[in-house]
């Protein structure tokens, strides 16, 4: 730190967190209830205190002072005094170390020990009772660092929605297993830099990652006690820092070289972030960072404030009416946004983001923060429209600019394979984008994120392997996890060598690829699900920090991988080569010429189905066909065949057009008609995607 000052000069209140200048560091914390706040310096390796100044200045409720000398590096963490009135919701207690809310680095980690809680973890009085002992040896500590960082021709793609593939991974996941990269590089950022790994996003036909979330997190107490981790992130310990073991060993510039690398193959980076609560949960929790610099505006407190509100799940919710906070989850994204050029975010229990004092409001301050700001506003925003508070379910409630995910297109998607009755109607509103939801306020069809699995949730492989979910792994007895999956196991449960029923799930697996590609909307698919990663039935694979969880690479080399992965980067192609399939506007009865409209519903008999034909529960045979007038002239038509019958039937083709069978999920390559006039055949649980361009005053 160079020469050691005896206090701190006043500084400044903004920018808020730790910044250096050159030739100090200027420190800010917001807190309204704090009646005094300390800097604590510690040694490089975070174990030993070497100084501690108040912070000398208070200005609209942010503390603050200016350390001279010091320089990025600097290691350092909070102490807060102030009222411990839990009665109030007030939890100040200067014997806990605290994490600075901006803090942009984390070194070392939590080592649990009672002493991070701020009351006795096991007095009668619970959290009545004060802890008055020292937490700085169980706290990882916060660094100063040096954000620059040579981005040279940088360029972010900027892909249209409508031609936007998206990919959700998990940064260790991905490469955790990958022979290919050094033991100690797998894992990591670095590691997603890997001429093979962008090889095989590129083969599929990816454009967009989403990573599951970066930001610091916490590993839970009650996880480790089991053997087992927090393997997703969504426990956030610092929303501008790093996971550190994503890092490795590496500096945080490895972030950068990667979103740098990926942006020079033309592929966006999402976050998924989580703005709805942290990892301090109830008011039982550990007293870590919010909790203890000013539990009463930080988190939404009860009508009895000593207890948190739960509309998270978490045990807390972060108070996003108050200025200060949402300003800190502004300041947050603008941080990934700027310093990290990320195209995009998807926001975990979105609808918790939009709550005000009566309830979930598409008009409430965050919605406005977002939408009027010139930086995030342009960027790629997908919400996750439920949480389990009251009214927790909003999916086509959010305001035109984000799209959102569709969980009823992948249950929709799921139920019709698998043969359920009825399901026609349902189908049919998923593959037109969902505009009975979405098509609303002039919002688009890639408002709807369609997915037929994600994170949360089976694989694509084992909604074909299982018909329960087996989470004994978790150590819940299997009691945790949906127990509804909208699964089949086509004959055994589990992995199976019976080549039959392989070859069957594999059929199935590709129909429903299909119909997800083919489905106006935004596609996503989920890390592995392109060559048969299983989870071995677990659909809460939270806290599963190993091989039930990681992106097998072997997969990409065996036979039925190898021809999914094929498959899968045909479907891309297909997708990408004609509008109809993706088009950025919703369709309806307008004709482009008499007797041919841009949208219409036909069953195998080659007639547009009749309000009677919709209601069949036993109708399990429907042809989606669209047509669109292209920039030359003439009109593209496609037809996307579904039987998810358990017999094949011969479909007559609707309307004589030159068609091309472009793709049939029962074999892995393109059967020639005969004629424009011919019947095809579509095998059991099968999709076949004709097209056909003709001229302009084409007749039907």
């Amino acid at each position: 730190m160079g020469h050691a000052p005896d206090r701190l000069d006043v500084g400044k209140p903004y920018p808020v967190g730790a910044t250096w200048d050159g030739l100090g560091v200027n420190f800010a914390v917001f807190s309204a209830h704090a009646e005094r706040i300390d800097l604590c310096i510690f040694d490089k390796g975070g174990k030993r205190e070497i100084a501690r100044f108040p912070l000398p200045e208070y200005t609209n409720e942010i503390w603050h002072g200016y350390l001279p000398h010091a320089s990025p590096g600097t290691t350092y963490g909070l102490r807060a005094f102030g009222p411990y009135n839990p009665a109030q919701g007030h939890r100040f207690n200067p014997s806990k170390l605290l994490l600075d809310p901006y803090a942009k680095a984390l070194c070392g980690q939590i080592h649990w020990t009672d002493a991070l809680f701020g009351y006795r973890l096991h007095s009668a009085r619970t959290d009545l009772t004060i802890d008055r002992r020292d937490s700085a040896h169980a706290m990882p500590k916060c660094v100063v660092v040096d954000d620059q960082f040579s981005w040279g021709p940088d360029c972010c793609p900027e892909i249209p929605w409508s031609q936007t593939i998206l990919y959700e991974m998990h940064v260790r996941g991905f490469t955790k297993l990958f022979a290919d990269i050094q033991p100690p590089e797998r894992g990591t950022f670095a590691a997603l830099c890997h001429p093979k790994v962008i090889a095989h996003l590129k083969r599929i036909g990816i454009t967009t990652i989403e990573l599951m979330p970066i930001h610091a997190f916490l590993q839970d107490r009650l996880l480790l006690e089991k053997g087992l981790s927090n393997y997703w992130g969504y426990n956030t310990l610092g929303f501008f820092a790093p996971e550190p073991l994503f890092l490795g060993n590496g500096p945080i510039r490895q972030v950068r070289e990667m979103v740098r690398r990926m942006h020079a193959e033309r592929i966006e980076i999402i976050l998924d972030v989580v703005y709805n609560h942290t990892c301090e949960g109830s008011e039982l929790g550990p007293t870590l960072c919010w909790r203890g610099l000013d539990n009463a505006s930080y988190y939404r407190l009860a009508e009895n404030p000593r207890h948190t509100i739960n509309d998270t799940g978490t045990g807390n919710t972060l108070n996003l009416t108050h200025p200060r906070v949402l300003q800190m989850v502004m300041d947050s994204l603008r941080y990934w946004a700027q310093s990290f050029h990320v195209d995009g975010f998807r926001f975990d229990l979105g609808l918790t983001l939009g709550r005000e004092q009566s309830g979930f409001d598409r008009n409430a301050g965050f919605f406005h923060a977002i939408l009027q700001d010139p930086i995030l506003s342009r960027l790629k925003l997908i919400t996750e429209p439920w949480d389990v508070g009251p009214g927790g379910y909003q999916l086509g409630g959010f305001p035109p600019g984000f799209a959102e995910w569709n969980d009823r297109c992948r249950d929709g998607l799921r139920k019709y394979w698998r043969g359920d009755p009825g399901m026609r109607p349902e189908l049919a509103a998923r593959m037109s984008g969902s505009g009975d939801i979405f098509d609303t306020r002039k919002r688009r069809p890639w408002s709807s994120v369609n997915y037929l699995a994600s994170h949360d949730g089976m694989t694509l492989q084992d909604v074909v392997s299982y018909t329960a979910k087996h989470n004994e792994a978790n150590g819940e007895s299997d009691r945790d996890g949906h127990s509804e999956n909208c699964s089949s196991n086509y004959g055994a449960e589990g992995a199976t060598d019976n080549r039959a029923i392989v070859e069957y799930r594999e059929r199935v697996k590709r129909s429903m690829l299909t119909s997800l590609l083919g489905a106006m909307g935004t596609p996503m698919l989920l890390m592995g699900d392109e060559c048969g990663r299983t989870q071995s039935g677990n659909n809460n694979a939270y806290c599963q920090d190993n091989e039930i969880s990681w992106f097998d690479w072997s997969l990409i080399e065996c036979q039925d991988g190898n021809r999914l992965v094929e498959f899968v980067a045909q479907l891309i192609r297909a997708r990408q080569a004609f509008v109809t399939l993706r088009s950025n506007r919703y369709l309806g009865s307008r004709e482009l010429v008499p007797g041919l409209t841009e949208m219409s519903w036909w069953d195998e008999r080659g007639v547009e189905l009749s309000p009677e034909d919709w209601k069949s529960a036993e109708g399990r045979l429907l042809v989606l066909r669209r047509a669109l007038r292209r920039v030359d002239g003439s009109i593209e038509v496609t037809a996307l065949m579904m039987n998810a019958d358990t017999r094949g039937h011969d479909f007559k083709l609707p309307g004589q057009f030159p068609w091309q069978v472009i793709l049939d999920s029962a074999r892995l390559d393109a059967a020639p008609l005969d004629s424009p006039d011919a019947t095809y055949p579509v095998g059991e649980r099968t999709a076949v995607l004709l097209a056909a361009v003709v001229g302009p005053d084409h007749g039907v």
